[in-house]
């Protein structure tokens, strides 16, 4: 670790940071794990003594950023991490095992000031900028896809069960109760779980949260999954693509604003029940949905799940009932006022949240403080329409491969701000070389396809 100046860095409450000394020390707590992401989501971690966590809670510990993909070069390398006391939470254990907590972290400068590099205080911006147009939560409910395959070296399914299978053809009922179990033991609350329409392929879906909350829990979510499959012999993967003519897994994603309480986006005289302001944030993100391509689908094997057929929204409009649309508004139903939402159902599980919930928000920001008016809603099925009735719609696709995206990302004036100009400068860069590194490579497919006939 690197050694870095006491600065006194923190600016949580103390009496949050009293409580986790005292929770540390009553529940024997072995070690504390300070967690981050690097700007493609991948978690990041190092684990601490109790007998430093009272200094780390005051001062952060320091670190080598330019070990960090997309964080400083090595000249200017020095990072703070510092646990939010908020996030303490004590990890699944089965008896015998070490009693872990974990802290999620913001990275500063050794200053103290915020680095414009790290994740989580992109999200932290975004909600300042909803906060000062008169909103105070921006509520996520994200329902994660994901594959349990026999082990991490190939696509070896575990059954054959479908949507809500519910027989002896979903072999992983009881390990999805277990995973369930882990995950309510950290604090995150689980609505419903079930298997999902492609063989090996299950959905947990965590009740909603405010968007930092639930980036916290997604990261979360995502290592527990992976953890209590490991322990029961198998591997999960939120790969968005892995099985060749089968569905791949989303991370459909259900959005509201709300001030003093009440929904914003909810209007009982309108034929839709939305207000003018969820009209708004809908139009936003429609009209900047190609420039977040990037971020909530970030990956080359992205763009082999988007793509018509698969359940896999590409077409950027809106409807009430037809799935095949990018964003799907859930039927009202008297009395639910509160849930009325927007569900983009483009995203992938693959993402960084902090990212993607950040990109999301500013799209939705831009559409009310610009006024964007919203279409009519598309109720035909997108993927029945030949391309030239939907060029009379006005109907457009999002970008069929990562380098299409990266380049959309690349040009977005609404990115530069949402991002930063460090991290959308980084994140360009990493993507544009993914991107260069896979085109250039020779398939089995092209091998198959040619080499005998050309």
């Amino acid at each position: 670790m690197a050694m870095i100046e006491s600065k006194h860095r923190a600016t949580s409450d103390p009496e949050a940071r009293k409580d986790v000394l005292k929770r540390i020390k009553d529940e024997k707590v072995e070690y504390v794990l300070f967690w981050f992401t690097d700007l493609e989501g991948h978690l990041k971690s190092f684990a601490i003594t109790p007998g430093e966590i009272e200094t780390a809670l005051d001062d952060g510990m320091g670190f080598d950023g330019s070990s960090i993909t997309g964080f400083n070069a090595i000249e200017e390398s020095d990072m703070v991490a510092i646990p939010d006391p908020d996030t303490f939470r004590l990890m699944p254990a089965r008896p015998g095992e070490s009693v872990v907590g974990r802290m999620i972290c913001d990275i500063v400068r050794p200053d103290g000031t915020p680095y414009e590099g790290d994740p989580r205080f992109m999200l932290r911006k975004a909600l300042e900028r909803m906060q000062s147009m008169g909103f105070d939560t921006f509520n996520i409910g994200p329902e994660l896809e994901y594959f349990l395959f026999k082990d991490n070296t190939g696509t070896e399914t575990l059954d054959e069960g479908g949507y809500f299978a519910m027989t002896a053809l979903d072999a992983a009922t009881e390990l999805r109760n277990e995973t369930i179990q882990a995950l309510e033991s950290v604090g995150i609350p689980i609505e419903y779980h079930h298997h999902e329409v492609a063989p090996s392929q299950h959905e947990i879906d965590m009740r909603y949260a405010p968007a930092l909350e639930m980036a916290d829990a997604t990261i979360t979510y995502r290592l527990i999954v992976k953890e209590v499959a490991a322990k029961n012999g198998v591997y999960a993967t939120f790969m968005p693509k892995p099985l060749f003519g089968e569905n791949g897994s989303g991370m459909h994603t259900h959005m509201s604003l709300f001030t003093d309480g009440r929904n914003a986006f909810f209007d009982g005289d309108d034929e839709y029940n939305l207000s003018a302001t969820g009209k708004a944030f809908i139009a936003g993100l429609l009209r900047h949905a190609r420039e977040l391509s990037g971020v909530f689908a970030q990956w080359v094997n992205s763009y082999k799940r988007l793509v018509p057929g698969y359940e896999a929204p590409v077409y950027v409009a809106w409807s009430q009932r037809n799935r095949s649309a990018l964003i799907r508004i859930p039927l009202y139903k008297p009395g639910s006022e509160q849930a009325t939402r927007a569900e983009i159902r483009c995203p992938d599980p693959a993402c960084n949240p902090y990212l993607t919930f950040a990109a999301l928000l500013h799209a939705g920001l831009e559409g009310i403080e610009q006024g964007y008016e919203l279409d009519a809603p598309m109720e035909t099925n997108l993927y029945h329409l030949t391309p030239e009735q939907r060029r009379e719609r006005g109907i457009v696709s999002l970008p069929e491969t990562l380098g299409e995206a990266v380049d959309e990302l690349a040009g977005s004036e609404l990115m530069r701000r949402a991002l930063g100009e460090h991290i959308h400068e980084r994140y360009v860069e990493l993507k544009r070389k993914e991107w260069d590194d896979y085109r250039i490579q020779v398939t089995q497919w092209e091998l198959d396809r040619y080499l005998r006939v050309l």
